[in-house]
């Protein structure tokens, strides 16, 4: 039993409670296979508050919805570098990896060292999870980034990676156009180049994650 008086078995019953087979429909095509409104999920994480004995208990249980919980309510800089380094390889749900690197890995004190092996990872779903911590960086703490070496790497491999990892890196090539102008002309021309996500069918009022006009469209909002 964790320190909330929760077990994970209380949980877990819970989040079987708010299954609805519409949204576990929706969420498989996505790679998801849980069918918790993400609303409700949340609200249960706020409840129990900060658990990190609850948190481990959840993740062990091997639960999607469980472990989006136990994401919730970890201590991120009291998870070590090898235990964070386990959690990622064994999050292989797309919206587990997305909150566990945005979440977690982010506050780490690791999260630099994490980043620098993960990027050169041959597992093409543990290396996305290096380049989401590099946009992180570009955006936030360039300081150090060979930029234009990255920017090198996206030319040469982006066109033929898996789509998770493509994402991750159109993502860095994306942040370099939009947050360094001395790189932005680079940045579109690879994007042009290479035209990963050219023709992404993209929602009215959305911008496309086609680089070259996400680039232009993020300058004009901030011009």
């Amino acid at each position: 039993m964790a320190a909330t008086g929760t077990t994970a078995a209380e949980v877990l019953a819970e989040l079987a409670t708010l299954e609805e087979p519409k949204a576990r429909a929706i969420n498989e095509r996505h790679g998801d296979d849980h069918g918790v409104n993400l609303t409700k999920l949340r609200a249960i994480a706020k409840r129990l508050k900060a658990a990190p004995e609850l948190s481990r208990e959840l993740w062990a249980a091997g639960d999607t919805a469980g472990r989006l919980v136990a994401i919730l309510i970890c201590r991120p800089k009291a998870l070590g570098l090898e235990e964070l380094d386990a959690m990622l390889r064994d999050a292989r749900t797309p919206k587990v990896h997305d909150w566990l690197v945005s979440y977690v890995v982010k506050k780490s004190p690791h999260a630099e060292e994490l980043r620098v092996a993960w990027t050169a990872d041959p597992d093409p779903v543990v290396a996305s999870a290096g380049w989401a911590l590099t946009s992180e960086r570009v955006v936030k703490k360039p300081a150090g980034l060979e930029l234009s070496g990255i920017l090198d790497i996206i030319d040469a491999e982006m066109t033929d990676a898996p789509e998770r990892l493509q994402w991750a890196m159109n993502n860095v090539l994306a942040q370099i156009g939009i947050e360094h102008p001395d790189l932005r002309d680079r940045a579109i021309d690879i994007g042009e180049r290479l035209e990963v996500f050219k023709d992404y069918p993209t929602p009215p009022n959305c911008t496309s994650p086609f680089a070259p006009i996400w680039i232009a469209e993020m300058v004009r909002r901030r011009s």
